[in-house]
């Protein structure tokens, strides 16, 4: 079995293409960083090196492949800090992209790395340009079956808590604790996917993915005491003040705004009703898990 993965050996890339390599699949691995290659070789598998923006390269890339899994990335982007960057365009060129070179390629069997909040058309923030491709990729002639994968919050997004929590002693944010919320480990959403090219595809299906799911006060406490600090708060402040203090950072301010709207979608739930309405079940790694590697980034910061 031939499978291209697109997003290097990243969280996500490294220990799916180790897990796709230990089964036996052929998998190749797409990076636009040259100096990748040896490392995504020394994991037995194949490099290929050329962007995502690529349909030319990517349609030779895919040809003979199996399954493509393909992701997009606000770093391919620019960044989030790109001031120039207008990621929405440039996202959906990579889609585009992608459709362009599954079309000319002729494969048929395509994993496509959405996101939580990918059902909505506006009131998602950034989100939205989950829901861009994954309308782009649907696009597609009928008889390429897609799977859409859509994980909620990634666990390693909290490391972005680190620099406030040594400054101000709390987790910062512009929503409050409305009921529990999901996560997840970049190691399940990889699980996840192995086993999803291990099976049939069939039309276009979609799957959430998380691994635990925790209110503020709980992931407070398990942060807290991970790190040790017993006095960690959750803090609410206005999308104003949210969005103020990623503009004092350096951030896009496209990029930021986008931010501050998805994170205010979480206030009443409004982000999690298709998650709830196909609650998926959950995955291994739970928060007290990913706490020990927290603390760790935490302490060397």
């Amino acid at each position: 079995m031939k499978v291209v993965l697109t997003g290097s050996i990243g969280n996500i890339g490294k220990p799916l293409t180790q897990e796709l390599v230990s089964k036996g699949y052929s998998v190749t691995v797409i990076s636009s960083n040259a100096e990748r290659q040896k490392d995504i070789e020394a994991l037995g598998a194949k490099a290929a090196i050329g962007t995502m923006e690529d349909a030319v390269f990517l349609a030779a890339t895919f040809k003979g492949a199996d399954i493509v899994y393909v992701m997009e990335t606000l770093d391919a982007a620019g960044g989030f800090f790109g001031k120039d960057t207008d990621y929405i365009e440039t996202i959906n060129h990579i889609g585009n992209s992608y459709k362009q070179a599954i079309e000319q390629s002729g494969v048929k069997k395509v994993i496509h790395l959405s996101s939580i909040g990918a059902d909505m058309d506006k009131g998602n923030g950034i989100l939205i340009f989950h829901h861009n491709v994954e309308n782009i990729l649907k696009q597609l002639p009928e008889d390429v079956a897609i799977k859409f994968m859509r994980p909620v919050a990634f666990y390693t997004n909290m490391f972005g808590l680190i620099r406030n929590i040594k400054a101000k002693g709390a987790i910062i944010q512009n929503y409050s604790d409305e009921g529990k919320k999901p996560w997840v480990s970049p190691l399940d959403i990889a699980a996840v996917i192995a086993e999803e090219m291990g099976k049939p595809f069939e039309g276009r299906t979609i799957r959430y993915i998380a691994s635990d799911e925790v209110s503020s006060d709980e992931l407070v406490n398990i942060l807290g005491e991970a790190i040790g600090r017993s006095d960690l708060e959750w803090q609410v402040v206005t999308d104003e003040q949210y969005l103020n203090g990623l503009l004092a950072a350096g951030m896009n301010p496209k990029i930021a705004k986008g931010f501050m709207e998805m994170q205010a979608s979480m206030r009443g739930g409004v982000l999690y009703e298709d998650y709830f309405r196909n609650r998926p079940v959950l995955g291994k790694v739970k928060l007290v898990d990913f706490a020990k590697e927290f603390a760790a980034a935490y302490h060397q910061q």
